[in-house]
């Protein structure tokens, strides 16, 4: 992992004439999530952030999805950098798929950098990145853009935002940040920073508008701590678990703290959290002696009001600690009347469903369940709306783009801009591709570059608008029926047909349904057999069409119909 560290800055080129300034985004307008943004000036793109999103309930088996990079592909050796804003999968989960096609040398700081090592050392092992090192305040020539690191507050340590100056003027991008006065890591937001560029002079402003709907000021993450000291004041007596994002230093350390004060050994669950901790610790982010990890497999033996317990699956995540303990399906934990669950989380928007079947689950084992928010369990990460308000006074852009946010939360923020006095011409509400044009002049959304979303499901790739996921959702929706038989080369039938079902036919006696379709199934085979141009795919289609038509006489819909049709060879 190199090292970029620099405070030189190269003088900014004057703008030729005819040249212009392009912003678009390949992921994190219009959704939470696949955060993507990309600068273009002449021949120089510097992209910013390359994360995933998780899938919605529509995205059956989807493990998640990140952005459409065939433009940045097709423009690879112009690429100058790729800049990381801080370490959330929303915004470095897509680098294992995108970084071998880009090859271009990746910044970020070094608790960013770590997370990226190891999530490209487990995915790509052979795979030799170039990351580069960064902190707040260095300055980083690329092309024509001269990139500056500004510290900024999240609910993860060595978040950055971004003044990058180029050919036509500033573009300041927040990153996600809130403007938290006492940080658990004494890491503030550099409101200085932020005011001397409003001062210089903003051509573009870029701004997290992920909380513009909650009034006032987002607390400070040392509410939570102090939630959490009194949770364990008053259940001295039982087993803690705190289920928390794991990429969530801040508030694991503060989890940390407070057992380590009420005299409780620690225990950390599921594979990211113990990865996570590792990591941190490592690089001197989170601070705990040795001794008071207790291994997971000694936990059930240990007194209950002398262990704490910190896991994944605060999100209802399938396969997380916190799920497979609700389910009773853990190796080394089961839950009972003696357990206290605290989660440390609200749900992110999609997750509403899974986060509350979990949490009814865990009370089906006994437990007692704290996950109201006006309990202070949880805190945001990003700015309300005092704090944007702030942001844009201090800032003063020409022209403004509200991003990471879905679309509501996009026009929400776009309004409060021109509160704030930027003109409503300026304000700019795009879609991912959509690209902005900023001339000397004026500034306009004009083309668009291909964009879209990618469906990783396991290692594979595939397009959003592709068949995948619409197959998927038909055999969800309709269940499926298989039909096989045997015919020999002039397609007259030898054996068969059977007929298997799985999700569609619900009748107590279902011979009849049965019997018909094995009729229509004889009579496609006889009508393929009589064409004087025969092919497999004629029996086929013709199956698929009449057992189709027998379906829907009993259901208003028709299941998924997957002739197996074998040809004797004599």
């Amino acid at each position: 992992m190199g090292n970029a560290r620099t405070r030189r800055r190269r003088p900014r080129r004057k703008s030729a004439a005819g040249e212009e300034l392009r912003y678009f985004a390949l992921g994190g307008l219009g959704e939470i999530g696949k955060n993507m943004h990309v600068l273009e000036y002449g021949e120089d793109l510097l992209v910013i952030d390359a994360g995933l999103k998780f899938p919605d309930e529509e995205m059956l088996g989807i493990d998640f999805v990140i952005p459409d990079i065939t433009y940045l592909e097709n423009n690879k050796h112009r690429i100058r950098g790729l800049i990381l804003t801080h370490g959330h999968e929303d915004h470095i989960g897509a680098l294992p798929f995108v970084l071998p096609k880009l090859e271009c040398p990746v910044y970020g700081t070094k608790l960013t950098l770590g997370m990226v090592e190891h999530k490209l050392e487990e995915a790509l092992p052979a795979f030799d990145a170039d990351l580069r090192e960064v902190r707040a305040e260095d300055e980083l020539a690329l092309g024509c853009f001269t990139v500056r690191f500004i510290s900024v507050c999240h609910s993860i340590p060595d978040g950055v935002g971004l003044a990058v100056e180029t050919p036509l003027g500033t573009v300041v991008h927040t990153g996600d940040f809130k403007l938290d006065p006492t940080p658990i890591d004494g890491r503030l937001t550099d409101y200085n920073a932020f005011a001397e560029l409003g001062k210089k002079g903003v051509l573009l402003l870029l701004s997290d508008s992920t909380n513009v709907e909650r009034a006032g000021f987002t607390p400070s993450e040392r509410v939570v701590g102090k939630t959490l000291d009194n949770i364990f004041r008053l259940h001295k007596t039982r087993r803690i678990i705190m289920a928390s994002f794991a990429s969530n230093l801040h508030r694991v350390q503060q989890s940390i703290d407070t057992a380590i004060r009420f005299n409780r050994r620690i225990a950390l669950l599921g594979r990211s959290m113990i990865n996570n901790v590792e990591l941190a610790r490592k690089l001197g982010y989170i601070t705990a002696p040795d001794e008071v990890f207790l291994p997971l497999q000694e936990v059930d033996s240990h007194p209950a009001n002398r262990v704490a317990v910190l896991t994944t699956g605060s999100q209802g995540e399938p396969f997380s600690g916190l799920v497979l303990m609700s389910k009773g399906e853990h190796r080394f934990l089961n839950l009972g009347a003696k357990d206290l669950v605290v989660v440390n989380a609200t749900p992110i928007p999609g997750n509403e469903k899974l986060v509350s079947s979990t949490i009814n689950r865990l009370f089906a084992c006994g437990c007692e369940v704290i996950y109201e928010q006006d309990k202070e369990v949880h805190v945001s990460g990003h700015a309300a709306r005092e704090e944007l308000k702030l942001v844009l006074s201090m800032v003063r852009p020409k022209y403004f783009v509200p991003v990471h946010g879905e679309f509501r939360h996009q026009v929400r923020h776009a309004q409060l801009a021109e509160e704030m006095g930027v003109l409503g011409k300026n304000v700019f509400v795009l879609h991912v591709g959509e690209v902005l044009r900023i001339a000397p002049d004026k500034a306009q959304v004009r083309d668009s570059v291909p964009s879209g979303s990618i469906l990783v499901d396991g290692i594979a790739l595939g397009e959003m608008e592709g068949s995948l996921l619409k197959e998927r959702r038909e055999l969800a929706e309709e269940g499926v029926l298989a039909v096989s038989l045997v015919v020999d080369r002039a397609f007259r039938v030898k054996a068969g047909p059977t007929v298997e079902s799985q999700g569609c036919v619900h009748f107590r006696d279902a011979r009849e349904l049965y019997r018909q379709i094995e009729g229509a199934v004889l009579a496609a085979t006889e009508a393929a057999a009589k064409k004087k141009e025969r092919s497999l795919e004629d029996v086929a289609q013709g199956i698929r069409s009449r057992v189709r038509g027998v379906m829907k006489g009993y259901a208003r819909s028709a299941p998924v119909v997957v002739p197996l049709v074998t040809v004797l060879e004599e």
